[in-house]
């Protein structure tokens, strides 16, 4: 198999559904207490808030390309990160998927009719009290986009061959209020991609392509 075909759109969707595609509900989880052990008693007792993000693959009948946005710097959290489309699973949502679709569409005005979702990645527990379930989206290419500029800055799409090239995947840390934080990082270009986005391609590329 090329590499075109290896990181195409119609490759993803294939390992999509046979590795992820039942996984509704997962038990396991990732987050950042993998990189970060010794904060697990951060999470003990916690009540955490239900999220979903979309992970948008264009398919370009070739190599695929992912996505990003540039949030805002003027938003309460993650301000001035990338990130994936996504938020808050609200009470009206029937499901992570429509949760996903339905926040995307707000964010970026990418209509659900041009999102094939495909599977589901394990629950990404964040620092932050999240857990946030990834959906795995196909998009097909004639959409329209919307930026709402209230959330989002600008939207960029990477390559999903470098995106799951492990070469790629650097770990670095910071200190906060005196405590040591790992993470992911990939840059890219002028972007870097980090933390919980990161994180969430970390574990596409464990999930599917390691």
């Amino acid at each position: 198999m090329s590499l075109s075909e290896v990181y195409s759109a119609d490759e993803l969707r294939r390992r999509a559904y046979r590795h992820v595609r039942g996984e509704i509900g997962a038990v396991d989880h990732v987050g950042d207490h993998l990189l970060n052990p010794h904060a697990l008693h951060e999470f003990e007792g916690r009540k955490l808030r239900d999220a979903a993000v979309l992970v948008p693959v264009i398919d370009d009948g070739g190599q695929a390309n992912v996505i990003f946005t540039l949030r805002t710097a003027t938003l309460r959290s993650h301000s001035g990160q990338i990130a994936f489309p996504g938020g808050a699973i609200d009470p009206e949502d029937r499901s992570a998927e429509e949760a996903a679709l339905r926040e995307t569409e707000e964010e970026i005005g990418l209509s659900r009719s041009y999102v094939e979702t495909v599977g589901r990645l394990p629950d990404y527990v964040s620092f932050t009290g999240f857990r946030i379930t990834p959906v795995i989206g196909v998009v097909t290419r004639g959409y329209h986009l919307t930026l709402n500029p209230v959330e989002v800055d600008e939207v960029f799409e990477v390559p999903l061959s470098f995106l799951m090239d492990p070469r790629n995947h650097r770990q670095d840390s910071i200190v906060r209020q005196g405590i040591e934080r790992h993470f992911y990082q990939m840059p890219y270009g002028e972007r870097n991609i980090w933390g919980i986005t990161a994180g969430i391609v970390r574990s596409l590329y464990e999930r599917l392509y390691a």
